[in-house]
């Protein structure tokens, strides 16, 4: 079957995801300090990822939805401390303006020219960056996160609409990620192609063997003939 379309990961395939969190989580935590002092004279950045946590499993519901938990654990954090819960919107936006200033591996720009020139490509992603505020935009037919369809990877529905947008079938389309268990066997339990960027060693295993084993995404444009 033909290679009509891609669909890629975005965290920790095109950058490394925790220097971005862990750089919003301290200028958050500044924003906090003149705007909120309450709350952040009994806060580092530690506990307010803590507090973020623990959000997120007393509501498992909002698992696809990272940017509700986060603003969510500022609201509880303010409301603990007598402070405007109001507050957390506009701490909310410091902390995602921030959390889109990624720095790119060496090899995705180049990568993205080859790729994007031969195949649409869909980001489909967990997480919530903003491939147009990250400055990629113009590389991608669009994109679909976990937080708009409702659920996200490893379910199949979301690799499905995935592919219903670009128009293809799921053997017609290649998920390119790092993780192996949203990613790969994701991917494969849905019928997609699966392209493994394993970017460091790591002990787990996809169940299936994925199409592709790569370094980096410009081996992958290598193994693609792009």
């Amino acid at each position: 079957m033909t290679l009509m379309a891609l669909t890629l990961d975005l965290d920790d395939t095109l950058w490394p995801v925790w220097p971005a969190i862990e750089r919003a989580e301290s200028l958050l935590w500044q924003w906090l300090h003149q705007h909120a002092p309450a709350t952040a004279a009994v806060h580092d950045t530690r506990t307010l990822r803590t507090l973020r946590n623990e959000v997120e499993r007393a509501h498992p519901e909002w698992q696809h939805d990272l940017s509700r938990i986060r603003r969510e654990s500022i609201r509880l954090a303010l409301q603990q401390q007598g402070e405007d819960p109001a507050l957390a919107d506009a701490a909310f936006e410091v902390f995602f303006a921030a959390r889109q200033q990624v720095e790119l591996y060496a090899d995705v720009l180049p990568a993205l020219d080859r790729l994007a020139a031969r195949w649409p490509i869909l980001a489909l992603s967990n997480g919530n960056a903003d491939v147009q505020r990250v400055g990629l935009g113009r590389y991608f037919a669009g994109s679909l996160s976990a937080r708009e369809f409702g659920i996200g990877k490893p379910e199949p529905a979301i690799f499905h609409a995935a592919c219903e947008r670009l128009g293809a079938t799921p053997d017609q389309v290649l998920h390119i990620g790092d993780d192996v268990a949203l990613d790969i066997d994701g991917a494969l339990q849905a019928g997609l192609r699966a392209a493994w960027v394993r970017r460091a060693d790591s002990a787990a295993q996809p169940q299936r063997a994925p199409h592709h084993t790569v370094a980096d995404l410009l081996a992958l444009a290598e193994a693609l003939g792009a």
